[in-house]
């Protein structure tokens, strides 16, 4: 008897990258594509409406960000399956979606059956990493490097990410569903605890760590 289809949602707000994903991942048999979203919100929505297998996520979304959307998902559902298929690398963005909850994190550099291997893994409730991440992990423990991005909470992390992409309180208030009042505490709180005075200094560190 042949095995149940791993169904996938696709979160990505290019269309065209969305369409060359079904391409390649529906030359696998097992794999079979539910549906499809280009927004965070309509992500959660979809997700809750058709509770795929897997969702295939990218981190950069107009928006709410890949990061709010993983937060999301796992509120509602723990044993969500979440795999981020990203252009970045960082070893901070890694440990950070992990942390929140995904289950796996490939590159956009990688060959086309990796991405299809790690649906399978993913699904199969194991972890999995893209060699080059998990050499980027690896080599930022044997430097010993000091992220003070690290002492950030999820909730204010991506409210820093959403900051250094120039995003007002009122902005990001909607995006994450907070009143302005709480978004300009956490700004706040965020200076605080990196030692900036600034917001020139915050996009500054930001890109030190290759997060914009």
């Amino acid at each position: 008897m042949s095995e149940a289809p791993i169904r996938l949602m696709l979160v990505d707000d290019h269309a065209i990258v969305r369409s060359g994903f079904r391409r390649l991942l529906e030359q696998e048999p097992n794999l079979h594509i539910v549906a499809e979203a280009e927004s965070g919100e309509q992500a959660y929505a979809l997700y809750v409406k058709e509770m795929p297998d897997v969702v295939v996520l990218d981190l950069s979304m107009p928006g709410m960000s890949g990061f709010e959307i993983i937060r999301r998902i796992v509120a509602r559902e723990p044993t969500a399956r979440i795999l981020v298929f990203s252009m970045h690398e960082d070893a901070a963005l890694t440990e950070r979606a992990i942390q929140l909850g995904a289950r796996g994190y490939v590159t956009k550099s990688n060959a086309p059956e990796v991405l299809a291997r790690a649906v399978v893994e993913v699904a199969s409730g194991r972890l999995f990493l893209s060699a080059d991440v998990a050499q980027a992990i690896a080599a930022s423990k044997l430097a010993g490097e000091d992220n003070p991005l690290k002492i950030l909470t999820a909730r204010e992390f991506e409210i820093f990410r959403l900051l250094v992409t120039g995003r007002s309180a009122t902005d990001i208030a909607g995006i994450l569903n907070l009143s302005a009042k709480t978004v300009a505490n956490y700004h706040t709180l965020i200076k605080q605890k990196l030692r900036v005075t600034g917001d020139v200094e915050l996009v500054l560190l930001a890109l030190r760590h290759n997060l914009l």
